[in-house]
């Protein structure tokens, strides 16, 4: 089946997240020409690149104003590409501000338009909607929420999993460095990760309140280790500039680019919300989340965000398999609730057993891989069937089910 493909992709991790779905896509059929924009890992998965926009991915108002200009050529090219006739799909990845108007223009063609890993209108800006009903036609959902809602408001969708525990499976760790963290106690029992987040602002905001956490559950138990795993070595040093003298004591440890390891390695850990905890809950490691907001923010958030819950797992599920915590204004709850939250999980292991149970139903419902195979496969339908092709050349099975 001979056929092309046009890819938008704006963001790092989107790029990781189509790469293994254009890998996908090609061992389907080698003949399916890939092209579009995205970055350095799709074009080394085989798509042709018209232009590597993650290198212009922004966050926030402030950074994106300046760049609007650029943007809208931007979604020019992909017309111009669009208006020559040769594209018969368009997978958006994630980057809804850009990629909306990608679909817009795709639409003026013809052309479908399929959106993988959706804009969380869920979540927050579900004015836009409308929007997404005008501009794609099939949603390829990567949380259950994301079913429920979309199809709720009449857009096509199908639940594929999230690529993130595809990356989680094909990830090799370093097993030397597991045992180097874990040492005579092979369980590792006695470790707890620390992820004080991956943005400035949120290391920044989060770190002094888990580092006078560490401080008090060292005093209550003195076996504890505590590995913080950074994500940047900027991140990691302002991290050790913020320990006093006297913390030169504690039983703390440093690491960058290598959150994986720490996390298989630990008990449980504290940490600040984000997608890192999917991976969590792909590696079976409870763990107390926290954020911390301005009072202005948290305000405004109240009437913008549709949630009961700042984490992804917690999303997923009908109860907290991970106790959770905004934090506004004094930082004294924050601290208490993950001094306490963390000393539960390290003393009571009832409680422990009672989250480990929590993530096991959880992680066998959803933390399978095999997303990024299901989207390719669907997407490989989707055109056999729009060529006219015999049914056995669009066949698409075996979805993951989800929770009643």
């Amino acid at each position: 089946m001979s056929a092309n493909i046009f890819f938008s992709v704006g963001e790092p991790s989107g790029d990781q997240h189509a790469a293994r779905m254009v890998s996908q896509i090609l061992a389907l059929d080698s003949t399916i020409q890939v092209r579009g924009f995205g970055g350095q890992a799709m074009r080394d998965a085989g798509c042709h690149l018209d232009r590597d926009l993650t290198q212009h991915a922004v966050v926030g108002l402030v950074e994106v104003i300046p760049k609007l200009r650029q943007f809208f050529s931007f979604a020019d090219e992909a017309e111009e590409i669009f208006r020559q006739g040769n594209v018969d799909a368009v997978v958006l990845v994630d980057f809804p501000g850009f990629n909306w108007h990608v679909a817009k223009r795709a639409k003026k063609y013809g052309i479908p338009v399929y959106y993988y890993c959706p804009p969380q209108l869920w979540a927050w800006g579900g004015w836009r909607i409308k929007k997404m009903k005008r501009t794609v036609d099939h949603v390829l959902a990567v949380l259950p929420v994301e079913q429920d809602y979309f199809e709720g408001h009449g857009i096509p969708t199908t639940f594929v999993g999230h690529p993130f525990f595809d990356a989680v499976d094909c990830q090799s760790l370093d097993h030397q460095l597991l045992d180097q963290f874990r040492g005579t106690n092979l369980s590792g029992e006695h470790l707890v990760a620390v992820l004080p987040g991956s943005r400035e602002h949120e290391v920044h905001s989060n770190w002094p309140l888990m580092l006078e956490a560490i401080r008090r559950l060292n005093r209550t138990n003195p076996r504890a280790r505590f590995l913080v795993a950074a994500y940047r070595d900027r991140q990691c040093l302002w991290c050790r500039d913020q320990m006093t003298q006297q913390d030169q004591d504690l039983p703390i440890e440093f690491f960058v680019g290598r959150t994986s390891e720490v996390v298989e390695a630990a008990r449980c850990a504290m940490m600040v919300s984000g997608s890192v905890s999917l991976e969590l809950m792909a590696r079976r490691t409870p763990a107390a989340v926290v954020y911390r907001v301005g009072r202005v923010l948290h305000s405004v958030g109240k009437y913008l965000l549709n949630l009961d819950s700042i984490t992804l797992p917690n999303l997923m599920s009908d109860r907290k398999v991970f106790p959770e915590m905004v934090s506004v204004g004094k930082t004294e709850p924050a601290i208490d609730f993950l001094t306490q939250s963390i000393n539960a999980m390290l003393n009571d292991h009832f409680y422990f057993r009672g989250l480990l149970e929590s993530l096991d139903g959880l992680r066998g419902q959803y933390a399978q891989p095999g997303a990024s195979q299901r989207a390719a496969e669907f997407i490989h339908c989707q055109l056999a069937n729009h060529a006219g092709l015999p049914a056995e050349h669009g066949n698409y099975q075996d979805l993951p089910k989800r929770a009643a």
